[in-house]
C-alpha cells in the first residue's frame, strides 16, 4: 500500500517547482522531502526524479503520476461536497483569502453579511496576492480565493484549481483637476496619445494593462513617472507629472486634487477577478453558500461589471 503522505510531498514538488520550495511548504527538512520521493520510486518501481543541469526535474513517470493523484484529490472533495450537502444548512469553517482591493470591496462585506444569513458558518479573511492564493488553496490553509486574472496564475484548464471570473473592473483615466479633459464625460484612449503618462513599474500587471490598451488603441505612451502603489501613482499625477489608468475599485486619497474620468470606446481595459477553489470543492454546500453571497455584493457594487455582463478589453 503506497503512503500517500509520499504523494503529497510529490504533489507539492510539482506546485511549488522544487524539492526545497516543496520541503519548506510542508515544514519538513528538503532531505526528509527527498527521503520520502525515493521511497515512492521504490514502491513504484519507476524514477521520480532526473538529473537537470545542477537540479532535478520530475520525471515523465512522475507526471503521469500526477494527473491521477490530481483527479483522486478532486473527486474526494466532490464526495466531501455531496455528503455535506445532506447536512442542511452551511456550517463550520470557511477561509477567504484576496487581495486588498477585493476585500475592502468585497469579501469583508461578505463576511459581515454572512453572519447574519449563515450563524453556523465561521469565516476567517486573509490578505494575500495572487501567486500566494493559489499556494494557500493548494496547502489547504484556504478554501476559496479571489485573484486576478493574470498570465502567471494556473491555466484554467488546470485539474487542480476550479475558477470562475466573477466581476470585472474596469480602468478610469485619472489626471489632475484643472486638466484641459477635466470637463470630458468619457475618454477615448486614442485621445490620449501626445498626454505624458504616468505607469507601474516595469513588469508589473498594472503595466501590462495599461500598455497593451495604448498598445490596441494604436500608440506607445510616453511614461515620465513609474511607481509600485497607486497612492504613489496619484501623487505623481497630483503634481501633472502626467495621466494614468486606474482601476475603478481602487480608492486614491482624498486630499489628491483628482478628477476620474470613465474610458469609453472599442479599447477600454479592465481587470478580470476570478473566484477560486481546489477541483470539487465548489459544490461544498459553504462554498456555494459565499459564492452566492459574493454575487450578490458584486452585483450591488457600483462601477462594476458582473461576469455575466458585456465588455470590451
Amino acid at each position: 500500500m503506497i503512503d500517500l503522505r509520499r504523494l503529497h510531498v510529490l504533489r507539492a514538488i510539482a506546485h511549488h517547482g522544487t524539492v526545497s520550495a516543496a520541503a519548506k511548504s510542508l515544514h519538513m527538512s528538503t532531505s526528509a522531502a527527498s527521503q520520502q520521493i525515493r521511497l515512492l520510486s521504490k514502491e513504484l518501481g519507476v524514477p521520480l526524479l532526473e538529473p537537470h543541469g545542477r537540479r532535478v526535474r520530475l520525471s515523465s513517470a512522475a507526471h503521469i503520476l500526477l494527473a491521477h493523484i490530481d483527479a483522486i484529490e478532486a473527486m474526494w472533495r466532490l464526495a466531501e461536497a455531496e455528503l455535506q450537502a445532506t447536512e442542511g444548512e452551511p456550517s463550520g469553517l470557511m477561509r477567504l483569502c484576496g487581495f486588498p482591493t477585493a476585500i475592502a470591496t468585497l469579501l469583508a462585506p461578505l463576511v459581515d453579511r454572512a453572519r447574519t444569513h449563515y450563524p453556523a458558518l465561521e469565516l476567517r479573511l486573509r490578505e494575500a496576492e495572487a501567486s500566494e492564493s493559489f499556494d494557500l488553496l493548494f496547502a489547504g490553509e484556504a478554501d476559496l480565493a479571489l485573484v486576478e486574472a493574470t498570465p502567471d496564475n494556473p491555466p484554467p484548464e488546470d485539474i487542480r484549481f476550479d475558477s470562475q471570473t466573477v466581476f470585472n473592473d474596469p480602468f478610469d483615466l485619472v489626471i489632475p483637476t484643472g486638466h484641459h479633459l477635466t470637463d470630458t464625460p468619457a475618454i477615448d484612449l486614442r485621445s490620449l496619445e501626445r498626454e505624458p503618462w504616468v505607469l507601474g513599474v516595469p513588469g508589473s500587471i498594472h503595466r501590462r494593462h495599461v500598455l497593451t490598451a495604448c498598445s490596441n488603441a494604436g500608440f506607445r505612451p510616453t511614461v515620465i513617472g513609474e511607481a509600485r502603489e497607486w497612492n504613489v501613482i496619484a501623487i505623481m499625477v497630483a503634481h501633472h507629472l502626467g495621466v494614468a489608468l486606474v482601476p475603478r475599485l481602487v480608492d486614491l486619497p482624498p486630499h489628491l486634487d483628482l478628477t476620474r474620468i470613465p474610458v469609453s470606446g472599442p479599447f477600454t481595459p479592465f481587470r478580470h477577478f476570478r473566484a477560486v477553489t481546489l477541483r470539487g470543492a465548489a459544490r461544498r454546500p459553504a462554498v456555494a453558500a459565499v459564492m452566492q453571497l459574493l454575487d450578490e455584493l458584486v452585483r450591488e457594487a457600483e462601477g462594476i461589471a458582473p461576469a455575466d455582463e458585456p465588455h470590451t478589453t
